[in-house]
């Protein structure tokens, strides 16, 4: 059995399979995506292989190999290739090498892809012939990926991911890294007409638990959040990509590393905006194996603090009154209330904060201006490296909104105020350079937060400052 075929880490993907957009598509998408839309043309313009013959840009042996197969019925296509398997990827192979006219190119690679789309172990054809031409299964493949005929470059990459995931054995090194690379590159390639293609092929490979691992080292969970939060990328690309993150979650390493890149803020915008089932479904399976997956206790509470503060419950309290045809949703709802529930009854208010902190979506909830908060837990900002601190300091760099700035600013001058030696920690951050220029901001908010802040940072006469700046 392939490594495709026993899809580890994945229970039985009965989700997957009942989705309609997978119903005898291999994990690629329905048939209505531009690239199967394109390929059905391609197939309609036959080639004339005599005149390559004619033109000696073939082999009287690759002719009459190709001749015969183009013409075969699908019937008897099995037969073609139980007697002349090496000769039918040798002969794909010469006329890929042989022959540059893009329409003939398309024309051979979707030959290919449907050959291998029949019967998933036709893979092996070509990994017998890459082993007796000491080279791998997918190397012309990859080659292709640098043409600059859209439709070639993406049917070839759908080839690689076919022959990555159903043959004998796994891509690896700077294949693999470079496959992933491509897939990442074209995935926030705004111009690209084939994404959904793309998606197809990167839900193809994360099925298998090595390629998870190889496509989280290339920084890949990042690119998927950055696509996911884009604005009108369409429910499909969006169903698509946030596939892969459950796919990925299936790997409890990954899954504990998931929150550092904002995943679940983003799929919370994601669910609450969500009109199309199967985008709501793949969400809240997200979630289940991120409270599910970690084997750290510590990370699946602050998984479930950030749902919590994401206000993922509230929505689910919405979703439990609507009717859904997948009965896995209902599941999961009661799933992820229950969790979301029990650790709302452990929840401090610092946990309350380091949550807020670490979604990056600060308001003025009630323990920002908490004298007693702060007096308690000022210190404990500089707890696992000064994650939190760092992460108020990183906002005051990046964020565009208003309230987060004057918020950030905000913090940070209780920091210093109830931390004095905290001050030159700060400082060394970049922190009071932020904050001073925050001083100039149009935001009338921002301005006072921050120079606030400034004077807590500089003087110790804090209280008398700060009444003299709000009589003024």
């Amino acid at each position: 059995m392939s490594s495709y075929q026993s899809l580890e880490g994945v229970p039985s993907l009965a989700k997957l399979d009942r989705a309609e957009e997978f119903k005898g598509a291999g994990g690629f998408i329905i048939a209505t995506d531009p690239l199967s839309q394109r390929a059905a043309d391609v197939r309609a313009h036959r080639v004339n292989w005599q005149s390559y013959l004619q033109g000696q840009m073939i082999s009287q042996e690759d002719f009459q190999f190709i001749r015969e197969f183009d013409n075969v019925s699908a019937e008897n296509r099995e037969k073609v290739l139980q007697d002349k398997g090496m000769q039918a990827v040798k002969t794909f192979q010469n006329l890929m090498g042989k022959i540059s006219k893009d329409q003939t190119v398309q024309y051979i690679l979707t030959m290919v892809d449907d050959m291998l789309q029949e019967k998933h172990d036709r893979v092996n054809l070509f990994f017998d012939y890459a082993k007796k031409m000491k080279t791998a299964p997918w190397s012309q493949f990859i080659n292709m990926l640098n043409r600059q005929d859209q439709f070639v470059i993406n049917q070839a990459a759908r080839i690689i991911a076919k022959l990555a995931c159903w043959g004998r054995e796994l891509m690896e090194g700077s294949d693999l890294t470079y496959f992933f690379t491509w897939l990442k590159n074209q995935l926030v390639a705004k111009d690209n007409d084939y994404r959904q293609t793309v998606a197809g092929c990167l839900m193809m490979m994360l099925r298998i638990n090595e390629y998870r691992l190889g496509f989280m080292r290339l920084d890949g969970i990042n690119t998927l959040v950055t696509v996911v939060a884009a604005n009108k990328i369409g429910f499909q690309l969006q169903y698509q990509i946030t596939f892969s993150m459950w796919l990925l979650a299936f790997n409890p390493e990954i899954a504990m590393q998931m929150d550092r890149y904002n995943v679940i803020p983003v799929l919370s915008d994601v669910l609450r905006e969500s009109v199309k089932e199967k985008v709501t479904r793949i969400v809240l399976a997200t979630f289940r194996n991120l409270l599910e997956k970690p084997t750290d206790r510590d990370c699946i509470k602050d998984h479930a603090l950030a749902m919590i503060q994401c206000k993922v419950l509230k929505h689910l309290e919405v979703l439990e009154g609507q009717k859904f045809e997948d009965p896995d949703i209902t599941d999961d709802i009661e799933f992820l209330e229950e969790k979301l529930q029990e650790s709302m009854q452990d929840l401090s208010s610092f946990d309350e904060y380091s949550s807020e902190v670490r979604s990056g979506r600060l308001e003025w909830s009630p323990v920002h201006k908490s004298e007693k908060f702060w007096r308690e837990n000022a210190g404990r900002l500089n707890e696992k490296n000064y994650e939190l601190l760092k992460i108020l300091i990183r906002l005051l760099e990046t964020s565009k909104d208003p309230q987060i700035l004057a918020v950030a600013s905000h913090d940070i001058g209780e920091y210093v105020r109830h931390l004095p030696r905290g001050k030159h920690l700060i400082e060394t951050l970049g922190g009071k350079q932020l904050v001073m220029q925050h001083m100039h901001h149009e935001d009338q908010s921002v301005r006072y937060q921050a120079l606030l802040a400034v004077q807590k940072l500089m003087v110790h006469n804090w209280e008398y400052l700060g009444k003299q700046l709000q009589a003024a």
